[in-house]
This record gives structure tokens, C-alpha cells and sequence, in this order.
């Protein structure tokens, strides 16, 4: 898979650009502040439908123009697709397959995969667990496209959940009258209706993140090995906010094998219990307390958590390698394709390695680091690099440069 051409208009600094990319190498190459990374966040966003730089859209429309439009062309094996998708502030945005009517964005998802380096990596390892979370969620949906409905609707129902809590806090603290007694009832009456929903999908969202981690287990610990020249042993686990499946109760997490959370029903179960147990808590706090959205992907070097531990180069090792794990699993490393995960779609596989994205990476490495990384993606079928020195770009990764100046891009 890769991407042979890429068009914008009104994306970030860009009034308008057309160019044309190559399988192999392609480097972009300028100063900070010319608009190399917005070339790579327009690839990025049309496999994602996110920016890695940005929480909303409104930072990618164009000042002063009132939408911005992506098109790429995508080649997998020996079809090509081209993808539109059109980014209008304060409504939702409107994509297009091959031309074709025009259809929700989300049904693009899975045409384009791709992988994503960026300093932005260095908070997986050092960040608030939101950004672990969002790093498995993405990974999943780019494996399982339907999964962006299921974390939709799961974000929908704990907003939802979330609202009434706080507003049954208020009734809660306002007392005394009948009318508030009624409304208190009705109250978690709708909430014994939302907590089955949140339950229902936190179970699929936990099982699938589960089943992610057993499987990028193994590839993590030796793309680390890989980059770092073995500076320790890294592991990754999964941590559950759900009391029956803590670090007090560790039989099923440690081993954390498939069948402990591939049954969906048993896990829902766990939830409902949960939310039962914390209701008093989450009605005094206004908050939802138990769910995929309170757990964790956690890091360890060494036998030590890599927050707090781990150096900058440790923590710079980790992240390239959750981000190799990654490639890897997304059938990058054709050895490990035996070992995907069961949910694992199989006609996302076939001819559909992931384009891989370096942006502004090796100016944040040693050498040592540099030249590693440059020779692990190098077998990828296409890899995109942004820098700001040439010198920056390892000799390796030898291919088509781009020169890039405000608003223009020129080919070398």
C-alpha cells in the first residue's frame, strides 16, 4: 500500500497543493514553520480521520476559508482508490470513494492505513494514560474499522451517563421536597438504562484493547531491543479499572490470555457489578468511576514503570517501539502475521502494510538511534519523512525529496 498522490486545498497553510508521491523514500525537506508536517497530517488524517498535532478540526481549515478538502490517491496492490474528504467547520464532515456519492467519513476508514512517528510520541511513555488509550484505540480501529462506531457510541453513552450523574448529584444536594424525591427516582431510574448500555459496549471496547496488548506484547519487546541495543527488558500490560480484574486479583491480568476477556458477556457482567458498587461514590463525585475510559496501558522497563524511570533515550526506545509493534502487527512484518490478533480482519491484510510516517523524528535522536530506525523501516513499502536539516535524514533512507517553502512544495 501506498500513496501516489496527495491534493489539498484551504489545509492548514495551504491555499492549494498538488504533488505526486513515489513507493520507497519520500523526504520533505525546510526550515520549521514552512509546512512540512501539515503535508504528512493531511496522509495521517484520511487513514485516521484525527490529527496527531490537534484534539478538533478546526486548526486544519485554512484561516479565512470555510472548509478544507483532502484528496488522495491510494494504490494496494494492483488497484488504486481515490479518497475526498471534506473538512467544513461546525458541520460534519462529508467524504467521497472513487468519485462516487457522498458518504459519512468514517466509511473511509480502512482504505488507508498508516503508521505515525512524531515528538509528540515521547507523551505515550511520560503522558496522562488518555493518550495510551487513544494510542490502542486507533490501532484498533485501523485493524477493525467498525470499532470507530463502538468507541462513538461508548463516548456518546458516558457523556450522557456523566450528565445525569452530575445532575442527580444537584437533586441529591437540593433534598427535601417531593418533587425532588420523584425526580431523584426517575433519575436513576434512566441511570440503571445507561449503565446496561456503558456496560454493553465498555465490554467489547475492553475485550478488543485486551486481545490488542496480548498481541503487541511480543513485538514491542523486540522492536525495543532493536532500537535500544537491548538498554532492558520492556513489557507492556493492560490495567483495568474494574475491581475484579485489578492489580489485587492478579491471576487474570497477568496472564491475561485471550479467553479470560474474550467473553464479552462475563466481561459486561464484571461492569454492571462495578457500576453497581461505585454508584454511591459516582453520585457524590458527579463522575463516571468505572469503564475502559478509567484504564491504562501500562509501560514497564526493567521491572520498573518507564513514567518516572525510564530516561529520555529509554523513553524515546519505548515509543519507537510501540510505534514498530505497530507496523508489525498491521502486517508490516509478514512473520508476524501469524500471530494477529483473532479479531484481526483478513482482507485488511492482504496488500495493505501501513505507509509509515516519520515526522520531525530523527532530529529528536542520537545517531546511534537514527541509523536503527532508519534500517527497521526501511523494508516498508513506502515512508514518508519530514526534516528540517537534511543532514537530519540517515543516508539509508535514500529516495525523492521534496523542497518545501510557505504554501509551495517542489520536487527535488
Amino acid at each position: 500500500m501506498y500513496v501516489s498522490h496527495l491534493s489539498l486545498l484551504d489545509f492548514r497553510s495551504y491555499a492549494s497543493a498538488d504533488l505526486e508521491l513515489e513507493p520507497g523514500v519520500n523526504a520533505f525537506v525546510g526550515r520549521n514553520g514552512r509546512g512540512k508536517t501539515n503535508l504528512v497530517e493531511a496522509i495521517g488524517y484520511v487513514a485516521t480521520l484525527g490529527s496527531h498535532r490537534v484534539a478538533t478540526d478546526a486548526p486544519l481549515v485554512r484561516s479565512g476559508a470555510e472548509r478544507a478538502v483532502i484528496r488522495t490517491r491510494i494504490v494496494r496492490g494492483d488497484r488504486a482508490s481515490t479518497i475526498e474528504l471534506e473538512i467544513t467547520q461546525g458541520k460534519a464532515n462529508r467524504a467521497r470513494i472513487n468519485r462516487g456519492q457522498p458518504v459519512r467519513a468514517r466509511d473511509v476508514l480502512g482504505v488507508l492505513r498508516t503508521v505515525l512517528f512524531a515528538p509528540e510520541d515521547l507523551a505515550l511513555v511520560k503522558g496522562d494514560p488518555d493518550g495510551r488509550r487513544r494510542f490502542m484505540d486507533q490501532l484498533l480501529v485501523l485493524m477493525m474499522p467498525r470499532v470507530s462506531a463502538v468507541l462513538s457510541d461508548y463516548d456518546r453513552v458516558l457523556r450522557q451517563r456523566s450528565a445525569l450523574l452530575k445532575s442527580a448529584r444537584s437533586t441529591r444536594r437540593s433534598g427535601g421536597s417531593s418533587r425532588s424525591e420523584s425526580s431523584a427516582a426517575a433519575e436513576l431510574a434512566t441511570l440503571d438504562v445507561w449503565d446496561a448500555r456503558l456496560a454493553e459496549l465498555g465490554a467489547e471496547i475492553l475485550s478488543l484493547r485486551v486481545q490488542l496488548v496480548n498481541a503487541l506484547r511480543p513485538a514491542v519487546a523486540a522492536a525495543y531491543e532493536q532500537v535500544s541495543d537491548a538498554d532492558g527488558d520492556a513489557e507492556i500490560a493492560y490495567r483495568s479499572s474494574l475491581p475484579a480484574l485489578s492489580a489485587d486479583n492478579p491471576p487474570e491480568l497477568s496472564t491475561a490470555s485471550g479467553d479470560n476477556f474474550s467473553d464479552v458477556g462475563r466481561l459486561r457482567d464484571l461492569l454492571l457489578e462495578a457500576l453497581v458498587e461505585a454508584r454511591p461514590q459516582e453520585l457524590e463525585r458527579g463522575v463516571s468511576l468505572v469503564g475502559p475510559h478509567r484504564d491504562d496501558l501500562v509501560l514497564t522497563l526493567g521491572g520498573l514503570p518507564a513514567k518516572g524511570y525510564a530516561s529520555h533515550g529509554e523513553s524515546w526506545s519505548f515509543a519507537l517501539a510501540l510505534r514498530l509493534a505497530s507496523f508489525r502487527l498491521l502486517g508490516g512484518d509478514p512473520q508476524n502475521s501469524a500471530d494477529s490478533p483473532a479479531f484481526w480482519d483478513p482482507d485488511l491484510g492482504t496488500d495493505a502494510d501501513p505507509v509509515l510516517i516519520l515526522d520531525d523524528v530523527f532530529a529528536e535522536l542520537d545517531v546511534r538511534r537514527r541509523e536503527r530506525l532508519a534500517d527497521l523501516v526501511l523494508p516498508a513499502r513506502q515512508v514518508l519523512v519530514t526534516a528540517a536539516v537534511p543532514e537530519d535524514i540517515p543516508s539509508a533512507l535514500d529516495g525523492v525529496r521534496f523542497h518545501v517553502e510557505p504554501g509551495t512544495v517542489t520536487r527535488d
